[in-house]
This record gives structure tokens, sequence and C-alpha cells, in this order.
């Protein structure tokens, strides 16, 4: 039988403000107007203020600015991974991870222009294997024809 090991904490973070730079550059243009600016600083906090957490068993999804809502996903539930950089993230150093789950309130969960995305992705994959091989999960693909 295995040992339970402590859960620990492999990446935090929150997405990256590359992910929204369009909309800053349409602020700064516009800034003349002022109400661009306040429309920049909404946009701003309202990025920042949605984080991911990704440990050993579990990744945690927190977002609201005054009232928070936190979401959570079992690492055995994640069925596939995949990773994606348009040109301007690659620029940066940044990816949008996407995860396809058995979840039912979150199926896919988009980590959008996380850093260095290729090591998240790979971590997450290790961990999700672990995961499942300690629960004992196998997933069954079943062809319906």
């Amino acid at each position: 039988m295995q040992e339970e090991t402590r859960e620990e904490v492999v990446w935090e973070g929150a997405t990256s403000h590359v992910a929204r730079i369009g909309t800053y550059l349409l602020c700064l243009v516009t800034c003349v107007l002022v109400i661009p600016i306040f429309i920049a600083l909404w946009v701003a906090v309202k990025l920042k203020s949605t984080r991911y957490r990704v440990t050993t068993e579990r990744i945690r999804v927190t977002t609201g600015i005054l009232s928070k809502e936190t979401e959570e996903i079992e690492l055995y539930r994640v069925r596939d991974l995949r990773l994606e950089q348009p040109f301007l993230y690659r620029i940066f150093g940044k990816g949008n991870l996407v995860l396809i789950t058995t979840d039912e309130t979150m199926p896919i969960l988009v980590m959008e222009a996380v850093p260095r995305p290729m090591e998240l992705l790979d971590d997450i994959r290790k961990y999700v294997e672990k995961r499942r091989d300690l629960k004992r999960v196998r997933e069954l693909d079943i062809d319906a024809r």
C-alpha cells in the first residue's frame, strides 16, 4: 500500500498582463478621455484577482475582486492537457494551459498567459499520473460504435 504524502504547492500565480496588452494599448491611445484610465485599472485589478494554485493533489482557482469564489479540481480528474502559445505570448515566454477534466463544475480550465508554460505542463502531468496511481484511478475509453 502506498503512503499518502503531504500536499505541497507546485506553482502559484496569476494571468500575466500580456493577456490584456491590446486593451492596455487602446486605453493608452485614448487616455486623453480619462475614462480609459479607469477601464485599464479595472482590467488590471480583475486580471490579478484570478489566482491559480497548483499543488501535488489539486488545482485551486480563486476569482473575484470583492467577493471571492474558489473552485478546486482534483488532479486525478484531469484527462488531457494542451499548451497554446500565441505569437505575442511566446515573445514574453507565456502560454495558455488548457486542461480537459471530468470535473462537473469545471470541465475545461484555461490557465491564461502563465509563465514557463511547458515546465508547468510537465509538472501538472507528472502529478496527475502520481495522483491517479495513488487513488487507483483508471480511465476507460469505450468506443460506442
